[in-house]
Order: C-alpha cells, then structure tokens, then sequence
C-alpha cells in the first residue's frame, strides 16, 4: 500500500525510530498485563487481590450445612428491622445540647430538608436515663430494651447514602440503593445452608400489618439461585397451600410425594445443568416436609403462660399482641436451627403519619410511642429469652432501621425528617462487644462525627460475625464479581469481642 494511503499512526510504524518506540511501549504493556494477571490468576474480574469462595451447593440440595470461610461464634443470625428510620435522637442516642439549645435556630441548620422547610432544634421527647451498670443512656421510650443495654453494642455513628424510604431500605438490606440485588440472608444462606432440613434456611417474619416499603426485595434472592429467597410468614399469616386437601390423608400424600420425587428426578436428569429447575424441585421437596414441621412451629399455644406473659401476648393494642407471638415464633425457628430470621416491626405505606412503621413526619411523640408499645416490650422478651436458653452464645442478634432523624423539627413543628448523615443500630450476641459505644454523632445528632461507619462497613461486620469475609463471599454476574458491600467496606474491629 502506498504510504500516503496509511494513517499518521501507521506511516510511523515505517521509520525505525517509530517502530522500536512502540515496539517498546506495547512489550511493556503486556509485560504489565502479565504481572496483573498473577496477582489474581485465580479470576482476573476479582480486583480485591482475593480469589473468591464458592461454596460447594448440591442442587439437589441446596439447603445442605456448608462450612464458613473460617470460625465464628455466631451460627444464626436474627435481624430485628425497624422500617419508617428510628430517632436515633429520642431513644438511643443522647444529645444534652438539644436541651441546651430547645426552641432555637442554631447556625447551620439547612432551610430544607427531605420534606420541606425546617424548624427549631428540639429536645428529645422522652427523658433519658442511665441503664445497666454501664450507665448507658436511653430514653423512656423504650424501657424494656433499655434494661439490657449492658447485652448490647451501640452504633452511632452510622451513615447511609440516601434519604428516601424505599432505596435506604433495599441499601441496608441488600447493599444497594436499586432493586434486583439478594438480601443479606440471602447472602447468608447461599454461603452457610441451613441446620435444619424440615423447613425454609432464611425466614422473613412481616409485620402484623403487612411488608415493608420494599416488599419482598428485602429478603429476595436477586441474581442468586432462586432456592436462597427468602420464605415470608408470620404468626398470623402461616405458610400459604401447606394444608392437606379434605379427603387426602396422610398415606395418598406419602405416595403422591414419591412419584413426584421419581419424576423430578428422571427430568432432571435431562437438564443437569439447570440451577432454576433444581431449585424448584428442591422447593417443592421442602414444601412438603414443611407440611409436617410447620404446623407444630406455628402452634404457639404449647408455650407456657410463663413465656406468653413475658412477651406481652395478652396486653396492649392486639398490633403489639400480633407482634409478640412473631417474636416467640422467631425464637422457635433460632431453636430449630433457621440459618437467618428476619423479623419486621412496621409496614408499608405510612404516609409520614407514622402509623403503620417509624415514619413520623408529624406528632412524633403520639407516632413513635404507637410503635416503642407494639416493639419495646415483645423484643425485650425476645432477647432476654435467647440468652436465658444459652442461645445469645451462638446467634447474632442485629436491631437495625435504614436512616435517623434530624435534631429540629419541620416546619409543622410536631415532626422529625429524614437524616441519612447519622444514626444509631445496635448488635448483641455472639461475637460481639456487650455494654459497648462505638462511634458518635455530633452535639446535635446531625452528622457522624468519631469513626463515621457506613452501611457497607455495618454489613461487613455481620458477614464477618458469621464467619464470612465479605471480599471473598461473591457471585459472578454479568461479568462482575458481585458482592454483598459492593466494592466498600471494613469489619469495625472495635466492635467484635
């Protein structure tokens, strides 16, 4: 080819100097790509340096105990998820200067917030009072798990990535803000299975009045195989389909079971490699030790009097009764070996009105003292129960809700905003600090100030209380090496025992 006919690029490659200089260049380029390469042999797409843990799932029985990346105390893990944002500033956090400075406007203080113009710095409107032999501070609002404050260790200095409902569910949840990604248990149970093979490894119980904001996304499977979603009952509400038709008795089930058994097995057979029909069939195999193991779990009525006085079954709003027995049903499925239960107190939608969750935009005081009476005294009891039993030494128990609330009130002067800049979760059990604080807000409870802890490094510390490095429990999808803390996250030592 003619040379006035190449680019400027190629004509180069026809004097010496030019060929040699980019000979060089390109022989130190893949000299460079070689030594990337065997820093991470194992898989290229994994840029921790780490090569990922896959477990070793049977898809015949996906559910079987798998070993975890290395010890830990926790086996179990009961996540208590409070939707609608907690005030951080009127149950756990404790702020004198929202006293010092009540009915003012301090310098500082933004003119909007998530839902309109602000108002005037408030005081909490719960005292606060020492708690334990600890001395922890914790406002009346919650009286009953302030009695065991010295069991439990405090975050307070939390922040998340944004301000709405919905996304600040599906981050703390899931990890990110968007729908479509596996929930934490999901997470869990995809990498541990379960102790128990009569019923589901991973148990969402809702809240009396229905899901969260985020529905089933909260403890969906997302891009992981189906058999690692979530199962979604309560006390109330069993298992849907369970129940043996009338005139079908046990021996017709017995016989029906097995043919089924023989022909999911000859199908799959024709399609080994298809991770959607074993999960089915897998379901469908638990679906029917269930009938059997789930009656008996939903049978609250053999507990003692003792048991159902100590939850409060039988006082209050029939909200806080329906929440107790959730409670007593998450501590018999912790008992029966249940890999991860999480357990809802509020639901979706509220509107701002605080009814229905934490959400409480207008009349804080009412709202959130509606919630603390159907949560306080039944999550106690839920919480003294498992460690009366020796339970607390191997399951890790996380409180948690998805963001705060600002320190002034709106402009309606009677509610709290959103605040994604600090708030406060706690955990206790095993492997963890007891009677602990780990970082802190500002004077206001505004902003996290000393040792700000993001929701990645929150998740992080709980895959490693489980026995999980959260860098390597990952899942290759769409030609990523995806995870639980995305490319963030830190275990917060100062937290673990």
């Amino acid at each position: 080819m003619p040379p006035e006919h190449l680019s400027p690029f190629g004509r180069s490659l026809l004097n010496r100097r030019g060929f040699m200089s980019k000979t060089a260049f390109s022989l130190g380029s893949l000299g460079l790509a070689h030594l990337l390469a065997a820093d991470d042999k194992d898989d290229p797409t994994n840029f921790t340096g780490k090569a990922p843990i896959r477990p070793n799932i049977d898809p015949d029985s996906p559910y079987l105990t798998r070993p975890s990346h290395y010890d830990a105390a926790a086996k179990r893990v009961l996540v208590i998820y409070c939707p609608g944002a907690v005030s951080h500033v009127d149950t756990f956090d404790y702020k004198p200067d929202l006293y010092k400075y009540h009915g003012e406007k301090p310098p500082g203080i933004p003119a909007v917030t998530f839902e309109g113009p602000t108002g005037n710095i408030a005081k909490p409107f719960w005292d606060f009072k020492p708690r334990g032999r600890s001395g922890k501070m914790i406002s009346d609002l919650l009286p009953h798990l302030g009695s065991h404050a010295d069991d439990f260790c405090f975050l307070h200095s939390l922040h998340t990535m944004t301000s709405a409902h919905p996304q600040g569910e599906n981050f703390m949840n899931t990890g990110f803000t968007m729908e479509g990604f596996p929930s934490f248990g999901a997470w869990v149970t995809y990498a541990l299975g379960s102790d128990n093979e009569d019923l589901p490894a991973f148990v969402a119980i809702n809240d009396p009045r229905g899901m969260a904001r985020s529905g089933k996304n909260n403890f969906g499977n997302g891009f992981l195989p189906a058999a690692f979603q979530g199962t979604d009952f309560n006390a109330k509400n069993p298992p849907a389909n369970l129940r043996r038709p009338d005139g079908y008795n046990a021996t017709d089930d017995k016989l029906t079971a097995e043919v089924l058994k023989r022909l999911n097995g000859s199908h799959l057979e024709k399609y080994p490699g298809d991770a959607d029909l074993a999960a089915r069939i897998a379901s469908y195999e638990l679906a029917g030790k269930m009938q059997v193991s789930v009656p008996e779990m939903m049978d609250l009525a053999n507990e003692p009097t003792s048991i159902h006085k100590q939850y409060g079954t039988d006082t209050g709003s029939n909200l806080k009764k329906e929440y107790a027995k959730n409670c007593i049903l998450a501590r018999r499925l912790l008992e029966k070996g249940v890999r991860v239960v999480q357990l809802f107190n509020g639901s979706d939608p509220s509107g701002g009105n605080g009814i229905t969750n934490w959400d409480s935009h207008s009349n804080i005081k009412d709202t959130h003292a509606r919630q603390a009476e159907i949560m306080d005294q039944p999550t106690a009891a839920l919480i003294a129960d498992l460690k009366q039993r020796g339970m607390l030494d191997d399951t890790l128990i996380v409180w948690a809700t998805e963001f705060g609330r600002m320190p002034f009130l709106q402009g309606n002067g009677t509610g709290r905003d959103h605040n994604p800049d600090a708030f406060t979760c706690f955990l206790a059990g095993a492997g963890v600090k007891k009677g602990h604080s780990h970082g802190t807000s500002d004077n206001f409870g505004a902003k996290a100030e000393k040792d700000p802890t993001s929701v990645y490094d929150f998740n992080a510390t709980i895959l490693h209380l489980m026995g999980l490095d959260h860098e390597r429990l990952t899942y290759y999808h769409n030609g990523l090496e995806r995870r639980l803390t995305n490319v963030h996250g830190h275990v917060i030592q100062d937290v673990l025992a």
